[in-house]
């Protein structure tokens, strides 16, 4: 039997920062077959990229197919001399599990992997549907050969997903708060101003970019994009970077570059914005360059039978209905969402990507009872 402290703790002490596997994918594989699942290996890796381990696990033949998605990578501990407690030691203090990967999300890996064990122990021979997970090693990362790459080998092979769970941490600051029922789009914009370089004594002679920046970026952030609807927040544009490498001040800069990030919600799209964008721009001048990079689109799960399960199972342990909210940033979701119907539900997220991760232990215990609640209601009511 498997326990889910326990199998925490041994996933967090794969030291897997992406794209490094560590040893956690065997780990799992391991679990997961003494269980009964067949798992598929599935590692990816395009020109100019590196290996990403990936795992598709599956456990019946029939129809429907419930599937846990989630990831094993972890981001970067950075100074770990910063952490009061070694950041793979995957040790307990105060009732708290501390370790990269605590929150996100090698917790709710575990409470899953223990929720199906559960669930299916009670069945025995009677369980009748399939149970899937889809686990990648590539979410922290440039998402390039992770989930979606799996998605597309799924539907070579014709595996197909009836209802999906992702297991980020949704839970702001106590278990039951949230759970994420879709997500803003991101789109992220490099411009470049061209001008011609010169002395600031002989401004006649040059033709200095960084004024018409200023009204290009003027025009785009002080537009409103919308005011938002009832799942999503307003639109966002956010300045991250303006830079022309000027170490001087006797010289005009012949070019200058601004980055800037849209988070969307489902009245625009990527193509809708970067049209938006350029009109904008060439209202102001056209002497620029522009490149943008859609990172996800906006998307907006059906409040069906998963988000209802979610509902209830989360109630039923914590005694708080969850908020639905689309907040937050990108996940596999954004992915998934075009194979079958996805939510999102897992730990508190406080501590993610920080230093001295944890966990309430607690908190991997109920996640580990919402999961299997769901699991036992699901089968129950059928597809």
């Amino acid at each position: 039997m498997i326990d889910t402290i326990t199998f925490t703790q041994d996933l967090i002490r794969c030291p897997s920062v992406t794209p490094k596997d560590e040893g956690v994918f065997d780990l799992l594989q391991g679990a997961l077959e003494d269980l009964g699942f067949t798992c598929h290996r599935l590692p990816f890796q395009e020109e100019g990229t590196e290996r990403v381990e990936n795992l598709y696990a599956r456990l019946g033949t029939e129809g429907p197919n419930f599937c846990f998605a989630g990831h094993l990578d972890v981001v970067p501990v950075g100074d770990a001399n910063g952490w009061t407690y070694d950041p793979f030691g995957g040790e307990i203090h105060d009732g708290r599990l501390y370790g990269r990967g605590a929150a996100d999300m090698k917790g709710a890996v575990a409470a899953f992997v223990v929720a199906a064990q559960n669930y299916l122990n009670a069945q025995g021979d009677g369980f009748k549907g399939s149970l899937s997970l889809l686990i990648t090693g590539d979410e922290e990362g440039p998402a390039i050969n992770g989930t979606k790459k799996v998605l597309q080998w799924m539907e070579e092979q014709g595996e197909i997903m009836d209802h999906c769970l992702v297991g980020e941490p949704t839970n702001p600051q106590c278990m039951g708060e949230m759970m994420k029922v879709g997500r803003r789009g991101s789109i992220n914009s490099r411009l470049v101003v061209h001008g011609t370089q010169g002395h600031v004594a002989y401004p006649h002679r040059a033709d200095n970019p960084l004024p018409r920046l200023v009204k290009m970026l003027d025009a785009l952030i002080s537009h409103s994009l919308d005011e938002g609807n009832e799942f999503f927040d307003p639109s966002s544009l956010s300045l991250t970077t303006i830079d022309c490498g000027n170490e001087v001040e006797n010289v005009i800069p012949g070019e200058v570059v601004a980055k800037f990030n849209i988070r969307y919600n489902n009245i625009h799209t990527g193509a809708s914005l970067e049209k938006w964008i350029r009109d904008t721009l060439d209202s102001v001048d056209t002497n620029y360059t522009l490149t943008t990079r859609i990172s996800g689109e906006s998307f907006m799960s059906p409040q069906d039978k998963l988000t209802d399960l979610i509902e209830r199972a989360t109630e039923k342990v914590t005694g708080v209905a969850p908020e639905r909210s689309t907040s937050g940033g990108t996940s596999d979701a954004r992915f998934i969402t075009h194979s079958c119907t996805v939510a999102e539900f897992g730990l508190v997220g406080q501590t993610m990507h920080k230093v001295d991760e944890n966990v309430l232990v607690d908190d991997l215990e109920k996640l580990t009872k919402i999961y299997e609640t769901i699991l036992n209601d699901y089968f129950a009511e059928g597809a």
